[in-house]
């Protein structure tokens, strides 16, 4: 096989295709370096409408335990949210100011009057009034519960007349429901978390809601047990209020680059969220 020598650098000697290859290396890690610095931080079109008050007011919703939680002395709230408040912040560097609130619905009235920039809940056609919302984040699931006796032993026989379900008022367990449920009643409890205590106080027949939550209800409460599988997916998403273009695309993208980087998983995780899986990528 014939060889050829190699090409050199007729200034220092080296041979070209190397110190070309270098070059590129080093082209490349440049680029990366300006595409990272760009979905690190938003310009200032979208920082104005993430934060027009000079500080990031995030909605945090304690009333969905995958979502966020207070802590046992009842101080700050913690959970993946808040983590995602947190590093929105600091990519912003703006203060941060957890607006706090024990139910979606409640999130999504105070939507109506600015009372938040950014905000946590599940997406449902009936919110995109008013609310711009990213793909999702975290992906749960609805679950049914019953008394022990009770003679319904599925989801598909909790739908027929005579069958009362407790649910909380404008959460996405109601909004879903409320369109699905042809035959049974529907009653309102004031928040997702008082559920089973209002089915078990007022003698309804099921309890829906959030499976992490009814499965510590069960818990609690002897007497109770979970119906086998889900009645619905829910997905998270981040959310703002609506009219806020250059705001929405960039956490459109900070949600993407969140879940891509590992960021949610490690929430999750250090949170002790077990079944609550990380969303795909958006499409």
């Amino acid at each position: 096989m014939r060889r050829f020598p190699a090409l050199c650098d007729p200034l220092k000697g080296k041979p070209m295709i190397v110190t070309a290859f270098k070059h590129c290396c080093l082209a490349l890690l440049a680029a990366g370096a300006l595409c990272s610095a760009a979905a690190a931080s938003p310009d200032s079109a979208a920082a104005r409408e993430l934060a027009p008050s000079g500080k990031l007011r995030a909605a945090i919703n304690v009333g969905n335990p995958i979502l966020a939680t207070r802590n046992a002395a009842g101080g700050e709230p913690q959970g993946v949210s808040v983590d995602l408040a947190r590093e929105l912040a600091r990519r912003l560097e703006v203060p941060l100011e957890l607006v706090v609130y024990n139910a979606a619905g409640k999130v999504v009235e105070a939507a109506r009057n600015q009372e938040w920039d950014v905000g946590f809940v599940a997406i449902d056609p009936e919110r995109a009034v008013g609310i711009s919302f990213s793909a999702a984040y975290v992906v749960i699931e609805g679950s049914y519960l019953v008394r022990q006796d009770s003679p319904i032993r599925s989801n598909a026989e909790v739908d027929r007349p005579g069958v009362r379900v407790a649910v909380g008022k404008g959460s996405v367990y109601d909004l879903f429901l409320a369109r699905e449920i042809k035959h049974a009643e529907l009653v309102r409890a004031p928040t997702s978390p008082e559920v089973t205590n209002v089915m078990l106080a007022q003698g309804y027949e099921v309890a829906a809601g959030i499976t992490q939550q009814l499965q510590a209800d069960a818990k609690r409460i002897p007497g109770l047990r979970l119906l086998d599988g889900r009645f619905m997916v829910i997905n998270q998403a981040m959310a703002m209020p609506a009219g806020r273009p250059a705001g929405a695309r960039y956490l459109a993208g900070f949600v993407e680059e969140m879940k891509a980087s590992g960021f949610v998983k490690e929430s999750l995780a250090r949170h002790g969220i077990m079944n609550a899986s990380v969303a795909p990528a958006a499409p």
